[in-house]
Formats: C-alpha cells, sequence, structure tokens
C-alpha cells in the first residue's frame, strides 16, 4: 500500500511536468490543465463583463497565468508530499529540536516536500534511504524548473501580445485615414506595402496564437489596441481593395483576405465553436472579447 501511495504521488508530479512541457515547448502550446484553468478564468471573467457593460476581464489573462503556475506548484508539493509520506518514518532522520512521537502525519510530508520544491534546505527532516537522497534533489531541480518555466512563459507570451497590440493599433490608424485614395491610387506602390505588411502580421498573429493559445484569453480594455475589434477593419479593406484598379493591389487584397481567413479559422476552431463563414468568427470573436460587433472601416 505505501508504495501504491508512492507511485500515486510521482504520476501526480509527472502530470504536472507533463502538462509544462506541453504549454511551453509543445508546438501547439496547449497544455489540457493549463487550458483549462485559463478558460475557467476568461468565462468567469466574461460573466463579470456582462455586470459591468464591458469593463471586466481585462485581468483574465495575468490572473490565468499565476493560477496555472500555483496550479502547477501545487501539484508537484501534493505529488512529492505523496511520494515521501508513507517512508518518514523509516526513511528520514529528525532534527534533535523534532519530538519523533508527533511527526509522520501527511502535514509533515507536504512540509518535507514544499521546502524541497522551494529548494530553502532547513535541513531538520532529512533524508536517510539510498532512494530517498536522490529523489529529493531530483524534486529540488523540478521546483528550479518550475520557476524557470514561469518565466519562460511570461517572456514567451508577451512579445506575441505586443505584435497582437501593434496589428490592433495599425488597423485603427488605417480605419482614420483615406485608404480609398490609397487603394484607387493609379500608382498603388503604397497600398499593395501597407496589404503585405498585414497579411505578414496576421499570418504571425496566426502562429502567435497557436504556439501561445493563451494569449487568446487576454482581453485589451481599449478597442484600438483589440484585433478582437479591429480585424474587420483588415476584412474592409481587403473588400476594397478587390474592387481596385490596379492588379497588385487585387493581389495584395487577396493575401489579406486570406490571411484573415486562417486566423479567423484558427479561433473558430480552438476557441470560439464556430463553424459558420469569417463574417460569423469575426462577429464571435469580437463578442466574445466585449466589443459588440467589432469596428467597421471608415465607421
Amino acid at each position: 500500500m505505501d508504495w501504491l501511495v508512492t507511485a500515486a504521488g510521482a504520476a501526480v508530479v509527472a502530470l504536472a511536468l507533463r502538462d509544462i512541457f506541453h504549454t511551453l515547448w509543445r508546438p501547439t502550446g496547449r497544455g489540457d490543465l493549463s487550458r483549462r484553468v485559463m478558460s475557467a478564468v476568461w468565462r468567469a471573467g466574461r460573466s463579470g463583463r456582462r455586470r459591468d457593460s464591458g469593463g471586466g476581464g481585462v485581468l483574465s489573462g495575468p490572473l490565468g497565468m499565476v493560477l496555472v503556475v500555483l496550479t502547477w506548484a501545487i501539484l508537484v508539493v501534493i505529488g512529492g508530499a505523496l511520494v515521501h509520506w508513507p517512508h518518514l518514518d523509516d526513511g528520514f532522520s529528525l532534527g534533535s529540536g523534532l519530538d519523533p512521537d508527533r511527526r509522520g502525519g501527511f502535514l509533515d510530508a507536504v512540509y518535507v516536500s514544499l521546502v524541497t520544491t522551494a529548494t530553502l534546505g532547513f535541513g531538520d527532516i532529512v533524508p536517510t534511504a539510498a532512494w530517498l537522497r536522490v529523489v529529493l534533489p531530483i524534486q529540488a531541480f523540478i521546483g528550479f524548473a518550475l520557476l524557470t518555466a514561469a518565466v519562460t512563459w511570461v517572456l514567451q507570451l508577451y512579445p506575441a501580445l505586443i505584435r497582437r497590440r501593434t496589428l490592433a493599433v495599425r488597423l485603427a490608424t488605417l480605419r482614420e485615414v483615406d485608404t480609398a485614395a490609397m487603394l484607387t491610387s493609379p500608382d498603388g506602390t503604397l497600398a499593395v506595402q501597407v496589404l503585405a505588411g498585414l497579411a505578414d502580421s496576421f499570418a504571425q498573429a496566426r502562429v502567435d496564437v497557436t504556439q501561445y493559445a493563451e494569449t487568446y484569453y487576454f482581453r485589451e480594455y481599449s478597442a484600438d489596441a483589440a484585433l478582437a475589434a479591429m480585424v474587420t477593419v483588415a476584412a474592409d479593406l481587403a473588400d476594397a481593395a478587390s474592387r481596385a484598379p490596379s492588379v497588385d493591389v487585387r493581389l495584395a487584397g487577396d493575401l489579406v483576405a486570406h490571411a484573415v481567413d486562417d486566423y479567423l479559422a484558427v479561433l473558430g476552431q480552438q476557441f470560439l465553436g464556430v463553424d459558420g463563414d469569417a463574417a460569423d468568427r469575426m462577429r464571435a470573436y469580437a463578442a466574445d472579447h466585449g466589443f459588440g460587433e467589432g469596428k467597421r472601416l471608415g465607421g
């Protein structure tokens, strides 16, 4: 029975490590636990937005990340405690200030696991069994790796968020200028450059939301910085470009249209559950982030 508890603890630690690996380093970037935690926080924030007319939920992304890292840490600590618990009496030595008759419970196992994971090493309860003298340093290494993983996750996600916000601001700027004159210009060079840049940015946004799925759950307070609100501007721009006199502009517009469609298809499949056309996905995307039906070109 003791070894069954130890095996169960090892399985819990393995579950946490698997989720960390899938979240940070797998190409799809979707760990089961992290996705469920982030999605639950997002749904709670979305309910808050309905109550306060759209102002809530801005902290859903950061709060979700904190809760995911906390979940990982709890799994490692509890899993380690289950590994140590059955062996506290015969596998560990207590310091002189501790009463052996009052030690050996599950809380002591949690204490040993927590101190080891945090790499504090107080030395009041130390392993004496040979295999435990190997297991505890491994757990300490896992604790250090957990801290490194949390920092790595932040460093991975925020550049992707900055790229998404930059794209939204570019679209907000285009919404305020006379794009019709740019698209109908006989030269068309500027229009081609702008449209090609937008197509590249949407391709990058598609890669980012695939690799770092958690970025979807970061909501912007300002519509001008929210791609959920501004993606309709790109669609309108691509539609207007399709009627431009220049062949190059029409081709560049097609690139934008396909890039936007690909981006929305990923969102529809992974987050929105919408099987309709691009217009349906745009409306669902904007509504999910609290921006109604999004902004229109020239609107």
